[in-house]
């Protein structure tokens, strides 16, 4: 993909037009991230307090007990979305889903163990271990480019 940018002291107002032969998964991606005004302010509660939390300090996002809980530094915080909710929130050059119930920050993985036969075992720098399903091997193994 090809990206220019026209500096116009004319142009009041930011345009972006996209230049292609056919609409594709990867232009229409960029359309709704482009246009899609969602806050992406993610928010999490321990005890009482609701608190904003840092996609940076966040370790995983997993479900427990029909409830999604936020890992991160300071503790642990539950969300009141849902995972696939969060997905559509998340910077996705950071955040992978690695099964139906869990989601890991990629820049948090300290080893990936691909010794286990048709799974991988994620060690987080935190010190929590989990593991991708066999559902999703293919798309992790993708994003580490093996």
């Amino acid at each position: 993909m090809q990206v220019e940018i026209k500096i116009d002291e004319a142009c009041t107002e930011p345009k972006i037009i996209i230049l292609t032969d056919r609409m594709t998964d990867e232009v229409s991606s960029i359309v709704k991230k482009l246009s899609d005004d969602t806050p992406q302010i993610l928010s999490g509660f321990r005890d009482d307090t609701l608190e904003i939390l840092e996609q940076n300090d966040i370790f995983r996002f997993y479900a427990s007990a029909g409830r999604i809980i936020a890992e991160t530094d300071n503790g642990e915080y539950t969300l009141r979305l849902r995972l696939y909710e969060l997905e559509g929130r998340l910077d996705k050059s950071r955040f992978v889903r690695i099964s139906n119930s869990e989601i890991v920050n990629i820049r948090k993985v300290r080893k990936f163990d691909l010794s286990f036969t048709g799974t991988i075992c994620v060690s987080l720098s935190n010190g929590a271990v989990t593991y991708v399903s066999r559902r999703y091997v293919h798309k992790i193994k993708q994003v580490l480019g093996i």
